[in-house]
Order: C-alpha cells, then sequence, then structure tokens
C-alpha cells in the first residue's frame, strides 16, 4: 500500500511502518538497527523497482515449454550516496544481484554549507539503465540534488531516489532541482530543526548504523 503524488511516493505498508518504528527507537541497539535496515530496504526495493521494464523468452517447465517473463534491458544501476547510502545499498542488492553498483561520495563544506564531491565510480551505459539511488536520509536535500546532478552528468536519464526517512525541506530541494526524480520513502517526517536534523527522524543514520558518534 503507498500513498503518492507524481513526485513522492510514501511507503504504508505495515511491515515498513513497523520496522521503521522500531528503527527510531533511541534503544535499538546498532546491530538490531543494521539488521532492520537491511529488511526494510528490500521492502523499499520492491516498490521502487515495481514498473521494470519486463519482456518474454521460451523456456522448459518439467511440464512443456511457455513464454515467461524476463526483466527487459540492462541491468539496473544501484548508486550509494556514501556513506550511511550503503545500509539500503545491502538489503536491494540480496533482491536483484545483479543490479551493477557505483558510489558517490559528498561531504558538505562548513563554510559554504554546499557539497563537495570527494568521490565517484559508477557503472557504464548510465544512459541505458534505470538508475536507482540510495540514501537513507533526504533532510536539506542539497546534498542528494548534488549527488543526482552528478549522475545525470554521467549520462543518467532514468533516476529514482529511495530514501528511508523524508522531511518536506529536502522533497522539495530535490522537486525543484530534479522534477524528473521521483522519490520512494518509509516516511514523510515533520520537519528539519535548527541543526538540519529530520524531526522527529531516527537520529544520524549512518552513526546508528556503524556505531560512530
Amino acid at each position: 500500500m503507498t500513498s503518492d503524488t507524481d513526485h513522492l511516493t510514501v511507503v504504508t505498508h505495515p511491515l515498513v511502518q513497523h520496522k521503521l518504528t522500531l528503527m527510531r527507537e533511541v534503544e535499538t541497539s546498532t546491530a538490531k538497527f543494521r539488521q532492520l535496515l537491511r529488511e526494510i530496504s528490500q521492502l523499499l526495493a520492491y516498490e521502487v523497482t515495481r514498473n521494470l521494464e519486463m519482456t518474454s523468452k521460451t523456456i522448459e517447465t518439467p511440464l512443456q515449454s511457455m513464454e515467461a517473463p524476463v526483466l527487459d534491458g540492462k541491468k539496473l544501476a544501484l548508486i550509494s550516496i556514501l556513506r550511511a547510502g550503503n545500509g539500503l545499498l545491502d538489503g536491494i542488492l540480496e533482491l536483484v544481484p545483479a543490479a551493477r553498483v557505483g558510489f558517490v561520495g559528498l561531504y558538505r563544506d562548513e563554510e559554504t554549507l554546499q557539497p563537495v564531491q570527494y568521490y565517484f565510480k559508477v557503472p557504464e551505459s548510465l544512459e541505458d539503465r534505470l538508475v536507482i539511488a540510495v540514501d537513507p536520509m533526504l533532510a536539506t536535500g542539497n546534498s542528494s540534488a548534488a549527488a543526482i546532478d552528478l549522475l545525470k552528468q554521467a549520462g543518467a536519464t532514468n533516476i529514482r531516489f529511495l530514501c528511508l526517512l523524508a522531511a518536506p525541506e529536502g522533497v522539495a530541494r530535490m522537486k525543484e532541482a530534479h522534477p524528473d526524480v521521483p522519490i520512494v520513502t518509509a516516511s514523510l517526517d515533520e520537519k528539519l530543526n535548527e541543526k538540519g536534523y529530520i524531526v522527529p527522524g531516527l537520529g544520524d543514520a549512518g552513526d546508528r548504523m556503524f556505531g560512530t558518534k
């Protein structure tokens, strides 16, 4: 079950919402948080891959031959926005093990507050692939928009953005910068606080995933 606009899809499936609640709780351990993130990423991946292009091929079942549906075109590309994107990436790869994988590394310059690229390595032929960029948190949207800029410069034309939580400010920023990139998330939260954290949120996804502070 989902609720959506043209640009934003919120996945309201009961398992997604239950696991997200467990992840929000402050006492949830690093190990449990990581496990829940892997599980919820598979459920979100089910939604973000809903409209993959299909074709058919002739196969032999134990009883007869038949025309059976298979995915069409080049393998899709999963792009992790470092570092927290790796938590979503791991779960999706269990569901789509043949996907190609890329990484975008960005950090925020503390003086200009603008994202700065420090790493970029993506699969070839992005223009022929569905590209799914993953990052658990869509907060201000500045880093996400910058990552999508880089993917478009590398040739990507069919891009989707998958996150665990989104703030209204981040959704608006992405819609302004990339109206052609649909967003799939488990929750549209209330707002950003003065430090740029999503509220009520779940804290820093990277810290909670990797046990860092």
